[in-house]
């Protein structure tokens, strides 16, 4: 992995306390349109989770292949569990979550720094990140392109931007509105909005090829059809490892697609989208 660098949360933020070693919290706080139930919700499903189970060893190998700067900022990290995978592989990770009870919970987890603040309460400094990771959090934002923008100015020159997006707006489903999401994504979409905000793309790809046509039969056409409702059980079963049923018959597609990002190959579809960028 790449060098990391030596600075101090307070030399980056002038709007953040230190509540204890390795907490931090702004000392103003703005609303968050997130549920936070969700948090409580998805802590119980995320270590059984074949989704996140291979959303971790992707985003792994593609930092193994493009490697990032460190301290490596995840934003809006949530209960960590990105966060705690990049830690347990020697990276230097600052996880950023907006949320009380996320935040809580990736430092209960285990994260060595959290910061609980949105990126403008926080007030960080331009030209300070050296690499940011945004997993499954632009879908979220209202104005991705001033988010991406936002981003930007943070980074410093050379920073590199990894991000994770649900994909295609047919697919498009209940889950998607319960979880907050304003959109979905192409890998087309995404690079033409960054190269927009000032990012050169160094690489693209698809993931998650077997997901598009059960996320369509069995979320996407019944939500049209009105007849798909959100179950905590339901959506804890859809992610639930189960060795025999799910997890084999996958894991050898799963494989092959981090097979693809080893050799800096891209995959033509999949339910979501990985995209690494430079500052430029």
């Amino acid at each position: 992995m790449a060098q990391k660098q030596s600075f101090q949360i307070k030399e980056i933020a002038n709007r953040l306390e230190n509540k204890n070693p390795g907490f931090w919290l702004a000392k103003s706080t703005s609303k968050v349109f997130f549920p936070e139930e969700i948090h409580e919700n998805f802590i119980r499903l995320e270590t059984n989770s074949f989704w996140y189970y291979h959303r971790n060893e992707l985003i792994l190998e593609a930092l193994r292949q493009f490697p990032p700067p460190q301290p490596f900022f995840d934003i809006g990290g949530g209960n960590g569990i990105v966060s705690m995978a990049l830690q347990e592989a020697g990276i230097e990770v600052i996880l950023v979550e907006p949320s009380c009870v996320g935040a809580r919970n990736a430092f209960e987890r285990g994260i060595n720094t959290v910061i609980c603040s949105t990126l403008e309460d926080a007030g960080f400094h331009s030209n300070t990140f050296p690499s940011v990771g945004l997993f499954d959090v632009v879908e979220h934002i209202e104005s991705d392109n001033e988010f991406l923008l936002h981003i930007n100015q943070l980074l410093q020159k050379g920073g590199l931007l990894y991000i994770t997006v649900p994909a295609y707006s047919f697919l498009w489903s209940i889950e998607d509105e319960y979880t907050g999401h304003f959109r979905r994504y192409t890998i087309r979409k995404l690079k033409r909005l960054l190269n927009q905000v000032g990012f050169h793309i160094q690489y693209s790809t698809y993931f998650f090829t077997p997901l598009p046509l059960p996320i369509f039969l069995f979320r996407s056409l019944p939500s049209r059809l009105g007849v798909r409702r959100i179950k905590e059980n339901q959506t804890c079963r859809e992610h639930k490892i189960n060795q025999k049923i799910i997890f084999k018959p996958l894991n050898w597609v799963f494989e092959k697609e981090i097979a693809f990002v080893r050799k800096q190959r891209k995959i033509p579809f999949g339910g979501s989208c990985l995209i690494i960028a430079e500052k430029i």
